[in-house]
């Protein structure tokens, strides 16, 4: 996946969060992140990883994302893997 594209998934899952009035209150809790903080930092690829990686933690939040978003279930991991940070370790 390329990182627009991924982003693109983040600004989604960062919108499907702030549209939850139960899960945003635990992820501004989780990442100490403020509701200004939210409007400014929509566009960092950084913290679009840290909504994802938020968003990952729960196989329940997946499932409800990628239905409420019309994407599959693998989307945000994949996406996530395309952001900052992301790339998984080569242990070999």
């Amino acid at each position: 996946m390329r990182q627009e594209s991924a982003e693109t998934i983040g600004l989604q899952a960062l919108a499907w969060v702030t549209g939850n009035d139960e899960l945003l209150p635990v992820f501004l809790g989780a990442s100490g992140t403020s509701l200004t903080d939210l409007k400014t930092r929509a566009g960092d690829p950084d913290f679009l990883a840290a909504v994802l990686d938020f968003v990952t933690m729960d196989d329940a939040w997946v499932v409800a994302f990628c239905d409420s978003a019309g994407i599959a279930y693998e989307v945000p991991l994949a996406a996530r893997q395309a952001l900052p940070g992301g790339s998984l370790p080569n242990w070999t």
